[in-house]
C-alpha cells in the first residue's frame, strides 16, 4: 500500500506533500497502552488487532501503542505513563485488584481516555462502575451475517469519512440495557438488514468525570480490523479520548 493511500485511508491524520502522514501541529503521540487480557472467551482476532493497530501507530505517527497482557501494567503508577487505555477485545472477569479498578476510573475521570472494542463489553460484568465506564454490558450476538451500519453522527473524528451508511459482515451484538439514553451513538444497526426491529447501538462516545470514553462493538473478525473504514474508526478514536478531536 503507497503512503499516499494510506494518508487517504486516515485523511484526517494528515499528510505532507510527498504523502507521508504526520501528526497534526507537531503535537507529540498520543501514548496508548492496548490490553487484550482475557479471562473468557479469546477471539482469534487478537493478534490481528494487535499488528493492525501497531502499523497504524507507525503510519499515521499520531500515537505510539503498547501491548499488552499483563495486568500488573494497569495500575495508577503504569497509566501516569499513557494518554488512553485501549481495552481490545478484552474478555471475561479480569482479576484487577481494588487499587487496580480505582486506578482505570481515576484515570479516565482525571482527564484521559478510554477505548473498548467489542468484547471489551463483555468484559468485568461484576463490576458497575466499569459498565458506566463502557456505557453498557453485553447481552448477546443473534447475528452473525452481513449487517448495515448507520452512522447517525458523521462529524464524530471516529465517523468522519464513513458516509451515511456500510456494510459488513460481523458478529452483532445487543447490550443488557441500551446505552442511548446516556451516550452519545455515533453508529447503529439497520435492523431491517438482519430481519429484526428495534434500535441497536453500535458505538458511541461519552463524558466520564474530566475524561472522554469511547466504545464501538464492531471487530470480531479479522477482516473487520483489515478493513480500512474500520481503522479510520479506532484512529480516529484514539485521537478523540486523548483530547485531540
Amino acid at each position: 500500500m503507497s503512503r499516499v493511500l494510506l494518508c487517504l485511508l486516515v485523511l484526517s491524520a494528515g499528510c505532507s506533500s510527498d504523502g507521508n502522514p504526520v501528526t497534526p501541529g507537531g503535537a507529540a503521540p498520543i501514548r496508548v497502552l492496548m490490553l487484550t487480557a482475557t479471562a473468557g472467551f479469546r477471539h482469534d482476532s487478537i493478534p490481528t488487532a494487535r499488528q493492525v493497530t501497531a502499523t497504524l501507530s507507525a503510519t499515521t505517527r499520531e500515537f505510539d501503542v503498547r501491548p499488552t497482557e499483563d495486568l500488573l501494567d494497569v495500575t495508577a503508577a503504569g497509566l501516569a505513563s499513557y494518554d488512553v487505555l485501549f481495552f481490545a477485545l478484552t474478555s471475561g472477569e479480569l482479576p484487577f485488584t481494588a487499587d487496580q479498578r480505582a486506578a482505570i476510573l481515576n484515570f479516565v475521570s482525571s482527564g484521559h481516555g478510554f477505548v473498548g472494542v467489542h468484547s471489551a463489553s463483555d468484559t468485568l460484568h461484576g463490576w458497575p462502575e466499569y459498565g458506566q465506564l463502557v456505557g453498557a454490558f453485553f447481552k448477546e450476538h443473534p447475528w452473525t451475517q452481513q449487517g448495515t451500519v448507520v452512522v447517525e453522527d458523521s462529524s464524530h473524528p471516529a465517523t468522519a469519512g464513513l458516509g451515511d451508511r456500510f456494510s459488513l459482515t460481523e458478529e452483532f451484538y445487543t447490550f443488557v440495557d441500551n446505552p442511548r439514553p446516556s451516550v452519545h451513538v455515533l453508529l447503529r444497526l439497520d435492523p431491517a438488514s438482519v430481519g429484526a426491529t428495534g434500535d441497536f447501538p453500535l458505538a458511541w462516545s461519552h463524558s466520564s468525570g474530566s475524561g472522554r470514553a469511547y466504545y464501538n462493538a464492531l471487530g470480531h473478525f479479522s477482516e473487520t480490523w483489515t478493513d480500512p473504514r474500520f481503522q479510520r474508526q479506532i484512529v480516529g478514536a484514539i485521537r478523540w479520548a486523548a483530547g485531540r478531536g
